[in-house]
């Protein structure tokens, strides 16, 4: 039989272990993952992972982990489109991936105005994102992203205060199918139905809706 002092020490050791190669969630955001592909998320999405507007970048702050690991995974696969986000994901472990999400989504995210579906729409874009266009069997936009478009779940990401050619970008990806990853088709079929005018509206809509504080 082992000694107790022996098997509580052995424990101990094997938890030093598995501390000492556990994966800094915070390290892979800021300095980048293992393998040299996987460089660090703020060199694009900033320091406070609340994206970088000018250069397309979305804000990645407070988003679910699960939906952030799943649009990992589906760069890895190709479902979804990116010269800079399909080889970093390719060289991020499974350990980084869970790591470096789980930060993102512990990070503090911005507060936006919760807009319902009934407000008044003075124009394109806030028409579609509250009312849609039903004769053309498209929803409003916060029937699945939420009041406002802040965000439903794993499945629904933000869109308010994202930035305009984020939005553009990945619209015109559900369009002409570079970007496939919703099971459903959902957003193929919302996107496909909208015309070019009608995907820039929609997007400068909510990049509009600009956070108002920082949450806790």
């Amino acid at each position: 039989m082992i000694p107790l002092d022996r098997m509580l020490l052995s424990g101990l050791m094997l938890l030093i272990a598995q501390s000492a190669h556990a994966v800094d969630g915070q390290k892979v955001f800021t300095q980048g993952g293992t393998q040299p592909g996987a460089t660090a998320c703020l060199a694009c999405h900033g320091a406070d992972a609340m994206g970088l507007a000018p250069a397309g970048f979305p804000r990645l702050a407070g988003l679910p982990a699960g939906y952030l690991a799943k649009q990992l995974h589906d760069f890895r696969s190709g479902a979804r489109s990116s010269p800079v986000m399909q080889p970093l994901a390719k060289a991020l472990s499974e350990d980084e991936i869970t790591a470096v999400t789980g930060t993102l989504a512990a990070m503090p995210g911005p507060k936006t105005q919760a807009i319902g579906r009934s407000q008044a729409a003075s124009d394109v874009g806030e028409r579609l994102a509250l009312r849609g266009a039903w004769e053309r069997q498209v929803p409003e936009c916060v029937s699945c992203h939420g009041p406002g478009g802040v965000g439903v779940g794993v499945a629904f990401p933000p869109l308010a205060g994202q930035p305009a050619g984020y939005l553009v970008a990945q619209l015109n990806a559900w369009r002409d199918g570079s970007r496939h990853n919703d099971p459903n088709d959902l957003m193929g079929h919302v996107a496909k139905s909208l015309s070019a005018e009608e995907v820039t509206a929609v997007a400068d809509y909510f990049a509009s809706l600009q956070p108002q504080e920082a949450r806790p």
